[in-house]
């Protein structure tokens, strides 16, 4: 898939980090044209024993795949969550959404999840290894948490998607907060449920790659180091 490679002028109100990344403010984010995104004909439901099947024959000999996590959200002060209901996991070509209700996508998933061998990289993960250890039984290795390359990279606050898609491609990130905040444990997900779940792995793909070839370029190749704890 080609990257788009190009870059309008950088917004007027960014801020600069130490290390050279450049996150433009929210206004500045507003301005800018968005992202490409991956469609649906291209993000596969895991929910049976074949579908299981086909992703681990798909996903395993990846080197790095885009991750991430969705719950269906608690309301209750107190109330404790049962997730995560779904695991997304993307190449740059296609993402696979785990549905954890089916016996063989979580079996599949957490298989993929244990496996060191295949990098995973996504934001914020901290708490979705948490989950998926409750949830699976099994610790995800081979992580990635891309906060951390980014304060590797000089940026002392805790960046999402949407800020580094605009600072390391001048694009607005579309994320739905209706989506966002919807039932992922439904079994019969929407395709803006897809859609959410299957870009925010993606884009975490897209940017893990652009900071390697950030490092790359700059002879730094510290930054990226998978979590094994």
């Amino acid at each position: 898939m080609l990257m788009n490679t190009h870059r309008p002028a950088k917004p007027a109100a960014a801020h600069a980090a130490p290390g050279g990344v450049v996150t433009p403010d929210k206004d500045a984010i507003a301005l800018l044209e968005p992202f490409e995104r991956i469609g649906l004909a291209r993000i596969h439901v895991v929910a049976d024993a074949p579908a299981a099947a086909a992703a681990l024959q798909g996903l395993r000999a990846e080197p790095v795949l885009g991750f991430d996590t969705e719950s269906r959200p608690t309301f209750h002060k107190g109330e404790a969550s049962d997730g995560p209901h779904i695991v997304q996991l993307a190449t740059l070509e296609r993402a696979w959404i785990f549905q954890l209700h089916d016996p063989a996508s979580r079996t599949a998933a957490a298989s993929l999840l244990a496996d060191g061998r295949v990098l995973k990289v996504g934001f914020g993960l901290g708490d979705d290894r948490k989950r998926i250890a409750s949830k699976l039984g099994v610790d995800a290795q081979g992580v990635i948490d891309l906060n951390a390359v980014f304060r590797q990279q000089g940026y002392r606050k805790e960046i999402g998607v949407r800020a580094a898609v605009a600072a390391l491609f001048q694009r607005r990130f579309l994320k739905s907060g209706k989506a966002a905040t919807s039932n992922w444990a439904n079994q019969s997900l929407t395709d803006a449920q897809l859609l959410y779940a299957a870009n925010d792995a993606w884009a975490a793909l897209r940017v893990h790659l652009a900071l390697a070839g950030l490092a790359a370029a700059t002879g730094d190749d510290d930054g990226g180091r998978a979590d094994t704890r």
